[in-house]
Protein backbone atom coordinates (compact mmCIF):
# COMPACT_ATOMS: atom_id res chain seq x y z
CA UNK A 1 0.00 0.00 0.00
CA UNK A 2 1.03 3.40 -0.77
CA UNK A 3 -0.19 5.67 2.13
CA UNK A 4 0.63 9.58 0.95
CA UNK A 5 -1.04 10.84 3.94
CA UNK A 6 -2.35 10.10 7.89
CA UNK A 7 -4.05 12.22 10.50
CA UNK A 8 -7.26 11.05 11.55
CA UNK A 9 -7.60 9.23 8.24
CA UNK A 10 -5.72 7.61 5.94
CA UNK A 11 -4.74 8.85 1.71
CA UNK A 12 -3.82 5.86 -0.34
CA UNK A 13 -2.86 6.19 -3.93
CA UNK A 14 -4.31 3.48 -6.21
CA UNK A 15 -4.39 2.98 -9.71
CA UNK A 16 -7.79 4.32 -9.15
CA UNK A 17 -7.15 7.48 -7.69
CA UNK A 18 -6.38 8.37 -4.47
CA UNK A 19 -8.73 6.62 -1.82
CA UNK A 20 -9.47 8.50 2.03
CA UNK A 21 -9.81 5.57 4.64
CA UNK A 22 -9.78 5.01 8.25
CA UNK A 23 -7.43 4.38 11.08
CA UNK A 24 -8.95 1.52 12.87
CA UNK A 25 -5.49 0.43 14.86
CA UNK A 26 -3.84 -1.80 12.77
CA UNK A 27 -6.43 -2.06 10.19
CA UNK A 28 -6.91 0.39 7.96
CA UNK A 29 -10.90 0.21 6.40
CA UNK A 30 -11.89 1.48 2.76
CA UNK A 31 -15.92 2.07 2.98
CA UNK A 32 -18.41 2.00 -0.16
CA UNK A 33 -15.73 1.80 -2.82
CA UNK A 34 -17.14 1.97 -5.50
CA UNK A 35 -16.95 -1.21 -8.09
CA UNK A 36 -19.53 -1.04 -10.88
CA UNK A 37 -22.26 1.30 -12.09
CA UNK A 38 -25.10 0.11 -13.82
CA UNK A 39 -29.08 1.48 -14.31
CA UNK A 40 -31.55 -0.48 -13.46
CA UNK A 41 -31.57 -3.97 -15.63
CA UNK A 42 -28.81 -3.44 -17.43
CA UNK A 43 -25.34 -5.12 -16.60
CA UNK A 44 -22.69 -3.79 -14.31
CA UNK A 45 -19.99 -1.56 -15.97
CA UNK A 46 -16.56 -1.84 -13.85
CA UNK A 47 -15.69 1.48 -12.67
CA UNK A 48 -11.80 1.68 -12.92
CA UNK A 49 -11.11 5.48 -11.93
CA UNK A 50 -12.05 8.33 -10.23
CA UNK A 51 -11.20 12.00 -10.44
CA UNK A 52 -10.24 13.87 -7.46
CA UNK A 53 -10.29 11.87 -3.71
CA UNK A 54 -13.08 9.35 -3.20
CA UNK A 55 -14.08 9.77 0.43
CA UNK A 56 -14.33 5.77 1.39
CA UNK A 57 -14.98 6.30 5.28
CA UNK A 58 -18.36 5.29 5.58
CA UNK A 59 -20.35 2.39 4.82
CA UNK A 60 -22.16 2.62 1.11
CA UNK A 61 -25.64 2.31 -0.24
CA UNK A 62 -27.69 -1.14 -0.13
CA UNK A 63 -30.12 -1.99 -3.07
CA UNK A 64 -33.91 -1.32 -2.54
CA UNK A 65 -35.65 -4.17 -0.47
CA UNK A 66 -38.54 -4.48 1.72
CA UNK A 67 -36.95 -3.37 4.64
CA UNK A 68 -36.43 -0.39 3.13
CA UNK A 69 -40.18 0.53 3.32
CA UNK A 70 -41.95 -2.46 4.33
CA UNK A 71 -39.55 -4.16 7.23
CA UNK A 72 -42.45 -6.05 8.29
CA UNK A 73 -41.17 -6.09 12.07
CA UNK A 74 -44.44 -7.40 13.10
CA UNK A 75 -43.19 -10.92 11.46
CA UNK A 76 -40.79 -12.30 14.26
CA UNK A 77 -38.87 -14.17 11.75
CA UNK A 78 -38.00 -10.52 10.53
CA UNK A 79 -38.07 -8.98 13.80
CA UNK A 80 -35.02 -11.50 14.96
CA UNK A 81 -32.99 -11.24 12.02
CA UNK A 82 -33.15 -7.41 12.89
CA UNK A 83 -32.75 -7.70 16.21
CA UNK A 84 -29.45 -10.10 15.57
CA UNK A 85 -27.82 -8.22 12.67
CA UNK A 86 -29.20 -4.64 12.21
CA UNK A 87 -30.58 -3.15 15.43
CA UNK A 88 -29.22 0.17 15.62
CA UNK A 89 -27.36 1.09 12.58
CA UNK A 90 -28.31 3.02 9.73
CA UNK A 91 -28.78 1.92 6.14
CA UNK A 92 -29.04 3.76 3.14
CA UNK A 93 -30.30 2.52 0.17
CA UNK A 94 -30.52 3.64 -3.37
CA UNK A 95 -30.18 1.94 -6.94
CA UNK A 96 -26.66 2.84 -7.17
CA UNK A 97 -25.47 0.40 -4.78
CA UNK A 98 -22.46 -1.77 -6.27
CA UNK A 99 -20.10 -0.86 -3.75
CA UNK A 100 -17.51 -2.75 -1.28
CA UNK A 101 -15.69 -2.04 2.19
CA UNK A 102 -12.39 -3.25 2.08
CA UNK A 103 -10.65 -4.09 5.48
CA UNK A 104 -6.51 -4.66 5.43
CA UNK A 105 -3.68 -5.00 7.73
CA UNK A 106 -1.98 -1.51 8.40
CA UNK A 107 1.01 -3.13 6.51
CA UNK A 108 -0.47 -5.46 4.25
CA UNK A 109 1.56 -6.46 1.29
CA UNK A 110 0.81 -9.80 -0.86
CA UNK A 111 -1.61 -10.70 2.10
CA UNK A 112 -4.36 -13.51 1.01
CA UNK A 113 -7.64 -12.18 0.22
CA UNK A 114 -11.31 -13.40 1.52
CA UNK A 115 -14.28 -11.34 -0.84
CA UNK A 116 -17.17 -12.38 1.59
CA UNK A 117 -20.59 -12.56 0.03
CA UNK A 118 -23.53 -11.78 2.17
CA UNK A 119 -26.94 -13.61 2.85
CA UNK A 120 -30.55 -12.93 2.13
CA UNK A 121 -32.65 -15.33 0.20
CA UNK A 122 -31.63 -13.37 -2.88
CA UNK A 123 -33.76 -10.71 -1.68
CA UNK A 124 -32.63 -8.57 1.04
CA UNK A 125 -29.21 -8.23 2.67
CA UNK A 126 -26.26 -5.21 3.14
CA UNK A 127 -22.08 -5.38 3.48
CA UNK A 128 -22.84 -2.72 5.88
CA UNK A 129 -24.55 -5.82 8.58
CA UNK A 130 -23.24 -6.79 11.33
CA UNK A 131 -20.71 -8.77 11.58
CA UNK A 132 -19.07 -8.37 8.23
CA UNK A 133 -16.43 -5.84 9.40
CA UNK A 134 -12.72 -7.48 9.06
CA UNK A 135 -10.83 -6.12 11.73
CA UNK A 136 -10.05 -9.72 13.38
CA UNK A 137 -9.32 -11.15 10.57
CA UNK A 138 -6.73 -8.20 9.40
CA UNK A 139 -4.94 -9.51 12.83
CA UNK A 140 -4.06 -12.61 11.20
CA UNK A 141 -2.61 -10.66 8.04
CA UNK A 142 -6.24 -11.37 5.72
CA UNK A 143 -7.00 -8.77 3.38
CA UNK A 144 -11.36 -8.68 3.55
CA UNK A 145 -13.77 -7.72 0.94
CA UNK A 146 -17.29 -7.11 1.58
CA UNK A 147 -19.53 -6.15 -1.43
CA UNK A 148 -22.86 -5.27 -1.97
CA UNK A 149 -24.97 -6.66 -4.63
CA UNK A 150 -28.65 -6.60 -6.56
CA UNK A 151 -31.51 -8.25 -4.63
CA UNK A 152 -34.65 -9.25 -5.00
CA UNK A 153 -36.72 -7.67 -7.91
CA UNK A 154 -34.25 -5.22 -9.11
CA UNK A 155 -31.29 -8.50 -9.03
CA UNK A 156 -33.44 -11.03 -10.35
CA UNK A 157 -35.72 -9.74 -12.54
CA UNK A 158 -36.19 -11.08 -16.37
CA UNK A 159 -37.95 -9.82 -19.74
CA UNK A 160 -37.81 -10.66 -23.44
CA UNK A 161 -36.24 -7.06 -24.07
CA UNK A 162 -33.64 -7.43 -21.93
CA UNK A 163 -32.87 -10.84 -23.85
CA UNK A 164 -33.19 -8.55 -26.92
CA UNK A 165 -30.59 -6.32 -25.55
CA UNK A 166 -27.99 -8.58 -23.76
CA UNK A 167 -28.56 -11.87 -25.26
CA UNK A 168 -29.37 -12.74 -21.83
CA UNK A 169 -31.37 -11.77 -19.16
CA UNK A 170 -32.05 -12.40 -15.26
CA UNK A 171 -29.05 -13.01 -12.54
CA UNK A 172 -28.03 -9.09 -12.31
CA UNK A 173 -27.17 -9.70 -8.39
CA UNK A 174 -24.76 -12.91 -9.78
CA UNK A 175 -23.69 -10.74 -12.39
CA UNK A 176 -22.53 -7.80 -9.80
CA UNK A 177 -20.92 -10.48 -7.24
CA UNK A 178 -18.75 -11.69 -10.59
CA UNK A 179 -17.96 -7.93 -11.49
CA UNK A 180 -16.60 -7.74 -8.11
CA UNK A 181 -14.74 -10.29 -7.53
CA UNK A 182 -12.84 -9.26 -11.24
CA UNK A 183 -12.24 -5.92 -9.66
CA UNK A 184 -10.50 -7.05 -6.66
CA UNK A 185 -8.83 -8.66 -8.96
CA UNK A 186 -7.04 -6.17 -10.58
CA UNK A 187 -7.31 -3.46 -7.87
CA UNK A 188 -6.37 -5.39 -5.08
CA UNK A 189 -2.78 -5.07 -4.65
CA UNK A 190 -3.20 -1.04 -4.24
CA UNK A 191 -4.87 -2.66 -0.70
CA UNK A 192 -2.31 -5.07 0.42
CA UNK A 193 -3.77 -7.71 -1.09
CA UNK A 194 -2.65 -10.41 -3.10
CA UNK A 195 -4.70 -10.91 -6.28
CA UNK A 196 -3.59 -14.43 -6.94
CA UNK A 197 -4.69 -15.75 -3.56
CA UNK A 198 -8.22 -14.99 -3.07
CA UNK A 199 -10.78 -16.94 -1.48
CA UNK A 200 -14.45 -16.19 -2.00
CA UNK A 201 -16.27 -16.85 1.37
CA UNK A 202 -20.27 -16.49 1.50
CA UNK A 203 -23.58 -17.57 3.90
CA UNK A 204 -26.79 -18.80 2.69
CA UNK A 205 -27.56 -17.20 -0.74
CA UNK A 206 -24.12 -15.88 -0.58
CA UNK A 207 -22.95 -19.21 -0.14
CA UNK A 208 -25.08 -20.91 -2.75
CA UNK A 209 -23.87 -17.59 -5.22
CA UNK A 210 -20.55 -18.72 -4.23
CA UNK A 211 -21.33 -22.53 -5.49
CA UNK A 212 -22.87 -20.99 -8.81
CA UNK A 213 -19.42 -19.61 -9.74
CA UNK A 214 -17.81 -22.92 -8.83
CA UNK A 215 -20.19 -24.61 -11.48
CA UNK A 216 -18.84 -22.05 -14.42
CA UNK A 217 -15.89 -22.94 -16.00
CA UNK A 218 -15.33 -19.69 -17.32
CA UNK A 219 -14.26 -18.93 -13.62
CA UNK A 220 -11.06 -20.76 -13.96
CA UNK A 221 -8.20 -18.74 -12.35
CA UNK A 222 -10.13 -15.91 -10.85
CA UNK A 223 -9.85 -17.55 -7.64
CA UNK A 224 -8.44 -20.30 -6.03
CA UNK A 225 -10.56 -21.15 -2.72
CA UNK A 226 -14.23 -21.31 -1.57
CA UNK A 227 -15.93 -21.72 1.23
CA UNK A 228 -19.34 -21.42 1.68
CA UNK A 229 -21.46 -21.51 5.02
CA UNK A 230 -24.97 -22.89 4.70
CA UNK A 231 -25.38 -22.98 1.26
CA UNK A 232 -23.55 -25.85 -0.55
CA UNK A 233 -24.34 -28.78 -2.19
CA UNK A 234 -27.36 -29.30 -4.45
CA UNK A 235 -30.95 -28.11 -3.06
CA UNK A 236 -33.83 -30.59 -3.84
CA UNK A 237 -35.21 -29.74 -6.85
CA UNK A 238 -38.04 -27.14 -5.67
CA UNK A 239 -35.29 -24.50 -5.25
CA UNK A 240 -33.11 -25.10 -8.31
CA UNK A 241 -32.82 -22.47 -10.87
CA UNK A 242 -35.32 -22.46 -13.67
CA UNK A 243 -34.56 -21.04 -17.21
CA UNK A 244 -34.70 -17.53 -17.46
CA UNK A 245 -37.94 -17.30 -20.49
CA UNK A 246 -40.07 -19.49 -17.74
CA UNK A 247 -40.16 -16.98 -15.12
CA UNK A 248 -41.06 -14.02 -17.75
CA UNK A 249 -44.96 -14.71 -17.21
CA UNK A 250 -44.55 -13.88 -13.05
CA UNK A 251 -42.60 -10.54 -13.79
CA UNK A 252 -44.79 -9.63 -16.72
CA UNK A 253 -47.70 -9.70 -14.49
CA UNK A 254 -46.14 -7.88 -12.16
CA UNK A 255 -45.43 -5.24 -14.12
CA UNK A 256 -49.51 -4.87 -14.56
CA UNK A 257 -50.18 -5.14 -11.19
CA UNK A 258 -47.61 -2.30 -10.85
CA UNK A 259 -49.51 0.11 -12.96
CA UNK A 260 -47.34 -0.02 -16.22
CA UNK A 261 -48.09 -0.59 -19.65
CA UNK A 262 -44.75 -1.35 -21.12
CA UNK A 263 -41.35 -2.83 -20.01
CA UNK A 264 -40.05 0.66 -20.12
CA UNK A 265 -42.29 2.99 -18.11
CA UNK A 266 -41.46 0.31 -15.49
CA UNK A 267 -38.33 0.08 -15.47
CA UNK A 268 -38.55 4.05 -14.61
CA UNK A 269 -40.58 3.40 -11.19
CA UNK A 270 -39.47 4.85 -8.23
CA UNK A 271 -38.06 2.07 -6.37
CA UNK A 272 -40.16 2.64 -3.47
CA UNK A 273 -43.64 2.30 -5.58
CA UNK A 274 -41.89 -0.89 -7.22
CA UNK A 275 -41.04 -2.46 -3.28
CA UNK A 276 -44.34 -1.73 -2.17
CA UNK A 277 -46.17 -3.02 -5.26
CA UNK A 278 -43.87 -6.30 -5.32
CA UNK A 279 -45.05 -6.70 -1.10
CA UNK A 280 -48.96 -6.70 -2.27
CA UNK A 281 -47.76 -8.80 -5.25
CA UNK A 282 -46.31 -11.58 -3.58
CA UNK A 283 -48.89 -11.64 -0.68
CA UNK A 284 -51.14 -13.33 -3.40
CA UNK A 285 -49.35 -15.81 -4.74
CA UNK A 286 -47.52 -19.20 -4.12
CA UNK A 287 -44.66 -19.01 -6.45
CA UNK A 288 -42.18 -16.54 -5.94
CA UNK A 289 -39.83 -18.42 -4.85
CA UNK A 290 -39.79 -20.58 -7.90
CA UNK A 291 -39.36 -16.85 -9.88
CA UNK A 292 -37.33 -14.52 -8.14
CA UNK A 293 -34.16 -16.08 -7.95
CA UNK A 294 -30.74 -17.26 -9.75
CA UNK A 295 -32.41 -18.55 -13.30
CA UNK A 296 -30.00 -20.68 -15.99
CA UNK A 297 -29.41 -17.67 -18.26
CA UNK A 298 -26.98 -19.25 -20.26
CA UNK A 299 -24.13 -17.26 -19.12
CA UNK A 300 -23.35 -17.19 -15.17
CA UNK A 301 -25.83 -20.55 -14.94
CA UNK A 302 -24.91 -22.54 -18.50
CA UNK A 303 -27.62 -25.32 -17.46
CA UNK A 304 -29.07 -27.23 -14.35
CA UNK A 305 -27.25 -27.29 -11.70
CA UNK A 306 -28.29 -31.05 -11.02
CA UNK A 307 -26.71 -31.81 -14.57
CA UNK A 308 -23.01 -29.83 -13.82
CA UNK A 309 -22.74 -30.01 -10.02
CA UNK A 310 -20.66 -33.34 -9.94
CA UNK A 311 -17.69 -30.95 -12.08
CA UNK A 312 -17.06 -28.31 -9.94
CA UNK A 313 -13.78 -26.16 -10.38
CA UNK A 314 -10.67 -27.90 -8.97
CA UNK A 315 -9.93 -25.62 -5.97
CA UNK A 316 -9.93 -25.98 -2.49
CA UNK A 317 -13.35 -26.27 -0.59
CA UNK A 318 -14.33 -25.17 2.84
CA UNK A 319 -17.95 -26.52 3.80
CA UNK A 320 -19.82 -25.66 7.18
CA UNK A 321 -23.45 -25.37 8.67
CA UNK A 322 -25.09 -25.05 11.68
CA UNK A 323 -27.64 -27.51 13.96
CA UNK A 324 -30.40 -25.23 13.46
CA UNK A 325 -30.04 -24.62 10.26
CA UNK A 326 -32.63 -23.85 7.69
CA UNK A 327 -33.72 -27.34 6.21
CA UNK A 328 -31.03 -28.31 8.87
CA UNK A 329 -31.19 -32.19 7.69
CA UNK A 330 -31.43 -31.33 3.94
CA UNK A 331 -28.32 -28.46 3.97
CA UNK A 332 -26.30 -30.79 6.32
CA UNK A 333 -26.54 -34.05 3.95
CA UNK A 334 -26.20 -31.71 0.80
CA UNK A 335 -23.04 -30.15 1.81
CA UNK A 336 -21.48 -32.97 3.55
CA UNK A 337 -22.55 -34.75 -0.11
CA UNK A 338 -20.52 -32.23 -2.15
CA UNK A 339 -17.70 -31.70 0.28
CA UNK A 340 -17.15 -35.35 0.30
CA UNK A 341 -17.09 -35.74 -3.59
CA UNK A 342 -14.70 -32.35 -3.52
CA UNK A 343 -12.49 -32.83 -0.79
CA UNK A 344 -13.76 -30.25 1.81
CA UNK A 345 -12.77 -29.22 4.69
CA UNK A 346 -16.48 -29.53 6.25
CA UNK A 347 -17.43 -28.25 10.02
CA UNK A 348 -20.78 -29.04 11.84
CA UNK A 349 -21.31 -25.97 14.46
CA UNK A 350 -23.43 -27.21 17.44
CA UNK A 351 -23.00 -24.55 19.56
CA UNK A 352 -26.16 -23.33 21.07
CA UNK A 353 -26.08 -19.17 21.11
CA UNK A 354 -26.96 -17.90 24.64
CA UNK A 355 -29.84 -15.95 25.20
CA UNK A 356 -32.83 -17.07 24.02
CA UNK A 357 -33.83 -21.08 22.91
CA UNK A 358 -33.30 -20.61 19.25
CA UNK A 359 -30.06 -22.79 19.50
CA UNK A 360 -27.50 -22.60 16.68
CA UNK A 361 -29.98 -21.15 13.82
CA UNK A 362 -29.61 -20.08 10.41
CA UNK A 363 -26.63 -17.79 10.38
CA UNK A 364 -25.59 -17.84 14.15
CA UNK A 365 -21.83 -19.14 13.12
CA UNK A 366 -21.57 -15.12 11.45
CA UNK A 367 -20.23 -13.97 14.63
CA UNK A 368 -17.54 -16.26 15.77
CA UNK A 369 -16.73 -16.10 12.09
CA UNK A 370 -15.28 -12.68 12.34
CA UNK A 371 -14.80 -12.44 16.00
CA UNK A 372 -17.96 -10.61 16.30
CA UNK A 373 -19.51 -11.92 19.56
CA UNK A 374 -18.77 -8.62 21.89
CA UNK A 375 -21.37 -6.22 19.20
CA UNK A 376 -24.08 -8.71 20.38
CA UNK A 377 -26.28 -8.32 22.71
CA UNK A 378 -26.26 -11.92 23.92
CA UNK A 379 -24.37 -13.47 26.67
CA UNK A 380 -21.50 -15.02 24.88
CA UNK A 381 -19.40 -16.55 27.50
CA UNK A 382 -15.37 -17.95 27.48
CA UNK A 383 -16.65 -21.42 25.13
CA UNK A 384 -17.94 -19.10 22.40
CA UNK A 385 -14.65 -16.82 22.50
CA UNK A 386 -12.55 -19.79 22.20
CA UNK A 387 -14.76 -21.01 19.44
CA UNK A 388 -14.65 -17.83 17.58
CA UNK A 389 -11.24 -17.87 17.50
CA UNK A 390 -10.57 -21.45 16.67
CA UNK A 391 -12.88 -20.31 13.50
CA UNK A 392 -11.25 -17.54 12.79
CA UNK A 393 -7.21 -18.91 12.59
CA UNK A 394 -8.90 -22.10 10.90
CA UNK A 395 -10.30 -19.80 8.01
CA UNK A 396 -7.12 -17.61 8.01
CA UNK A 397 -4.97 -20.66 6.97
CA UNK A 398 -7.37 -21.88 4.72
CA UNK A 399 -7.07 -18.48 3.12
CA UNK A 400 -3.30 -18.44 2.90
CA UNK A 401 -2.68 -21.86 2.10
CA UNK A 402 -5.79 -24.45 1.33
CA UNK A 403 -5.13 -26.06 4.70
CA UNK A 404 -7.10 -24.59 7.79
CA UNK A 405 -4.09 -26.55 9.88
CA UNK A 406 -1.18 -24.69 8.57
CA UNK A 407 0.48 -22.50 11.18
CA UNK A 408 -2.55 -24.06 14.11
CA UNK A 409 -0.36 -26.31 15.72
CA UNK A 410 -2.35 -25.82 18.99
CA UNK A 411 -5.70 -26.23 17.08
CA UNK A 412 -6.91 -29.85 17.23
CA UNK A 413 -6.04 -31.08 13.74
CA UNK A 414 -8.65 -30.77 10.68
CA UNK A 415 -9.08 -33.48 8.53
CA UNK A 416 -10.21 -33.25 4.77
CA UNK A 417 -12.92 -35.11 3.76
CA UNK A 418 -13.58 -37.58 0.95
CA UNK A 419 -15.50 -40.18 -0.65
CA UNK A 420 -13.93 -42.55 2.21
CA UNK A 421 -13.31 -39.74 4.75
CA UNK A 422 -16.72 -38.96 6.57
CA UNK A 423 -15.58 -37.09 10.02
CA UNK A 424 -16.01 -33.40 9.66
CA UNK A 425 -15.11 -31.04 12.62
CA UNK A 426 -17.71 -30.69 15.20
CA UNK A 427 -17.60 -27.02 17.08
CA UNK A 428 -19.53 -28.48 20.39
CA UNK A 429 -20.93 -26.71 23.65
CA UNK A 430 -18.22 -28.70 25.57
CA UNK A 431 -15.35 -29.36 23.32
CA UNK A 432 -14.63 -29.65 19.31
CA UNK A 433 -13.89 -32.62 18.13
CA UNK A 434 -13.68 -34.81 14.23
CA UNK A 435 -17.26 -36.62 14.62
CA UNK A 436 -19.61 -38.14 12.23
CA UNK A 437 -23.50 -37.50 12.82
CA UNK A 438 -24.53 -40.56 11.57
CA UNK A 439 -28.50 -40.11 12.05
CA UNK A 440 -28.28 -37.17 9.01
CA UNK A 441 -29.13 -39.25 5.87
CA UNK A 442 -31.97 -41.21 7.81
CA UNK A 443 -33.29 -37.70 8.74
CA UNK A 444 -33.13 -36.19 5.13
CA UNK A 445 -34.67 -39.53 3.35
CA UNK A 446 -37.37 -39.54 5.89
CA UNK A 447 -37.82 -35.21 5.23
CA UNK A 448 -37.63 -35.58 1.33
CA UNK A 449 -38.54 -39.15 0.81
CA UNK A 450 -40.69 -40.48 3.66
CA UNK A 451 -38.83 -43.33 3.82
CA UNK A 452 -35.64 -43.65 6.30
CA UNK A 453 -34.26 -46.26 4.26
CA UNK A 454 -34.63 -45.38 0.51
Amino acid sequence: MEIIGKENDILLKTELGTVRGNDQGGCYEFLGIPYARAARYEYAVPVDEWSGTLDATRMGKACPQMRSWVPHLENPHRMFYHREFREGLEFEYSEDCLNLNIFAPADAAGCPVIVFMHGGGFDSGSNAEEPFRGYALAGRGIVSVFINYRVGVFGYFAHEEIKNQYGREGNFGLDDQLTAVKWVRRHISDFGGDPDNITLLGQSAGAISIQYMCLNKDNAGLFRRAAMMSGAGLFPKFSLPKPAADTREYWQQFIEHAGCRTFEEFRALEPEKVIRALDVFKQGRKDNVYNTMPVIDGVLIKAPIDTIISDPLRIDYLIGYTTNDMYAPIMAKIGNDFGRANGAYIYYFDLDAPGDSNGAFHSSDLRYMFGRLDQSWRPYGKRDREVSEAMMDYMASFAKTGDPNSGNKNLLKWEKTSRSQHRVMCFRKNRSCMGRASLLKLTYNMITKGDPKS
